[in-house]
C-alpha cells in the first residue's frame, strides 16, 4: 500500500508559534515590515497624542501601513479585501500579528494618514537611491488615464444642466402651488396651526437635484473663468516676448497678434461636463481603450537605471502639454540635482516649454511631431542644432536627428512605458479608491511608492539602503 505524508488537520500547533517562521525566508510580507520599521513615522503617532481615550484603543499606525502597503503592492488596495486577507492569508495574517482590523478602520486609518502617507514617498525614494538604483543619467516622463472612483455616466453637460435647471424649477414651482392648495383645503378641514408632515419626497428629490446641478454649474463656470485668465496670463507673456523682438530686430513681428480673452465674460462650453459623484474627476480619451472615461490624468517621472519612479502628481487635464515643467521641478526638488538627459513624447512639447527658465539646466529631447518607427539618425546634421535663425521646434528636430539625440529619445518607451504595465496590469491598479483631487493626488504618491518598494525589493539591495 503506498504511504503519503503524515496529514493532520486537527494537530496541534502545526504551525510554528512564531509568525514570523510561517513565511519564507525573503518574503515580500517580511521585506515590507522591515521597510516600515525603518521609517520615519513620527508624524503619524503624534497624531494620536492628543486623541480620545474614551474606547476601545487604535490599531497600532505601523501595522496598519504595513497591511496597506503590502496590499497596494499585491494589487489588494481595498480595505475590505485587506479585512478578509488578514484571515485568509498568511502573509497579511503575519503582518498584523494575527490581528483582524475591520475594513471601517482600515478605510479610516488610509483616508486620516493618506497626506503623511504620500510624505514618505521621499523616504523610500531615498532608499533607493542609497540601493544604487537611481543614477540620473536618462529620466523619462509620461501620463497615463486611470478611472476615477465614479460613473461616467452619472456625468452632466453645461448645456443639458442649464436646460434642467429651467425645467425642475418649473416643477417645484407646480409642487410648492400644489402644496399650498392641499394646505388651503386642510387648513379649512381640520383648521389653522396644525402641524403637517415633512416636504413631499418628490419635492425633496427635486430640491436635492437642483442644488446639486447648481453647484456643478457653479464650479464649470469657474473654472472657465480660471482658463481664461491663464490663457490671458499667456497672451501677455506672448505680446511681451513679440514687443522685445520688434525692439531688438526693428521690424514688425509677422502673424496675428495674439488676443488675450476677458476672464470675466468666459462660460463654459456647452459640452463641459462635471461628475456629480465625483465633481473633480474629468471625462478622458483613454490612449489604450480608445474610449472615453471618467478619469484623473497620472504622470510620473521614471528613472532609466531601475525604472524608480523619481516624481509623481495627479492632474485634471487630459492634455499633457502644461505638466512638463512642474513634474521636471518636482523631480529636481526630491533629487536635489538633475539628471543628465531628459526625455517625453509630442504630447508635452510647446515653445514655452522648451525655453521655460525653470528648465534651462535640462537636456530635454522632446519631438514637436509624432516620431514614425524606424526613423534614422542622420549624423551629419550634429551642427545644425547651433544655427541662427532656426525656430524652437526645427532645432529640437535636429537635435534628434544627430546620432546622441537619437539614441536618447529612442529608449523613452522602454524606460517609462513599462512602469504603467507593472501599475496597471501586474498589480490590477486601474481605478483609484478615493474621491476628490487631493485624497487621489495622495492615493498615486502611495501606488508609485509601493512600486518603487517593489523594485527594492527584487533587487536585494535593502541592507546597502540602510
Amino acid at each position: 500500500m503506498r504511504t503519503f505524508k503524515p496529514y493532520a488537520p486537527d494537530q496541534m500547533y502545526l504551525l510554528p508559534p512564531n509568525l514570523a517562521e510561517w513565511l519564507p525566508e525573503g518574503h515580500l510580507a517580511s521585506f515590507i515590515s522591515d521597510v516600515v520599521d525603518q521609517l520615519d513615522l513620527r508624524e503619524i503617532f503624534i497624531s494620536y497624542e492628543n486623541g480620545d481615550d474614551r474606547g476601545a484603543p487604535p490599531y497600532n499606525p505601523a501595522m496598519m501601513l504595513k497591511l496597506l502597503m503590502y496590499g497596494y503592492c499585491t494589487g489588494k488596495p481595498s480595505s475590505r479585501k485587506i479585512e478578509k486577507a488578514t484571515w485568509d492569508i498568511v502573509a497579511y495574517r503575519v503582518l498584523s500579528a494575527d490581528q483582524h482590523p475591520d475594513h471601517d478602520s482600515i478605510a479610516e486609518f488610509r483616508k486620516r494618514h493618506l497626506p503623511i502617507l504620500a510624505g514618505l514617498f521621499l523616504q523610500v525614494l531615498k532608499l533607493c537611491r542609497a540601493a544604487g538604483l537611481v543614477k540620473l543619467g536618462h529620466v523619462a516622463l509620461d501620463g497615463t488615464k486611470v478611472k476615477a472612483n465614479a460613473s461616467k455616466h452619472k456625468a452632466m453637460s453645461y448645456d443639458r444642466m442649464g436646460k434642467t435647471e429651467a425645467q425642475l424649477e418649473k416643477e417645484i414651482a407646480a409642487l410648492l402651488a400644489e402644496a399650498e392648495n392641499v394646505d388651503e383645503e386642510e387648513d379649512a378641514k381640520y383648521g389653522k396651526g396644525k402641524r403637517g408632515n415633512e416636504l413631499p419626497k418628490e419635492l425633496q428629490r427635486r430640491e436635492s437635484r437642483l442644488i446639486k446641478i447648481r453647484e456643478a454649474k457653479a464650479a464649470l463656470e469657474a473654472e472657465a473663468k480660471a482658463v481664461a485668465e491663464r490663457k490671458a496670463k499667456e497672451v501677455e507673456e506672448k505680446l511681451a516676448k513679440r514687443a522685445e523682438e520688434e525692439a531688438r530686430t526693428g521690424h514688425k513681428a509677422r502673424g496675428k497678434t495674439p488676443t488675450a480673452p476677458n476672464g470675466e465674460m468666459a462660460i463654459p462650453e456647452a459640452k463641459a461636463q462635471k461628475n456629480f459623484t465625483d465633481p473633480e474627476s474629468r471625462i478622458m480619451k483613454d490612449g489604450a481603450s480608445k474610449g472615453f472615461e471618467q478619469a484623473y490624468n497620472a504622470q510620473i517621472v521614471v528613472d532609466s537605471k531601475a525604472q524608480i519612479i523619481v516624481a509623481a502628481e495627479i492632474t485634471q487635464e487630459s492634455n499633457d502639454k502644461q505638466q512638463l515643467v512642474p513634474m521636471l521641478v518636482k523631480a529636481k526638488e526630491n533629487l536635489g540635482s538633475v539628471p543628465e538627459n531628459v526625455s517625453a513624447d509630442a504630447g508635452y512639447f510647446s515653445e514655452t516649454n522648451i525655453t521655460a527658465r525653470e528648465l534651462e539646466a535640462f537636456n530635454l529631447h522632446i519631438p514637436p511631431d509624432r516620431q514614425k518607427h524606424g526613423d534614422k539618425a542622420l549624423p551629419d546634421e550634429e551642427k545644425e542644432e547651433k544655427a541662427e535663425g532656426l525656430s524652437v521646434a526645427d532645432k529640437m528636430r535636429n537635435k534628434l536627428r544627430t546620432k546622441s539625440g537619437h539614441q536618447i529619445y529612442r529608449y523613452r518607451k522602454a524606460i517609462v512605458e513599462p512602469v504603467f504595465g507593472q501599475i496597471k496590469e501586474a498589480r490590477g491598479f486601474r481605478r483609484f479608491s478615493m474621491r476628490g483631487l487631493e485624497k487621489v493626488k495622495a492615493e498615486w504618491t502611495l501606488v508609485c511608492l509601493t512600486h518603487n518598494l517593489l523594485k527594492l525589493f527584487r533587487s536585494g539591495r535593502l541592507q546597502q539602503a540602510v
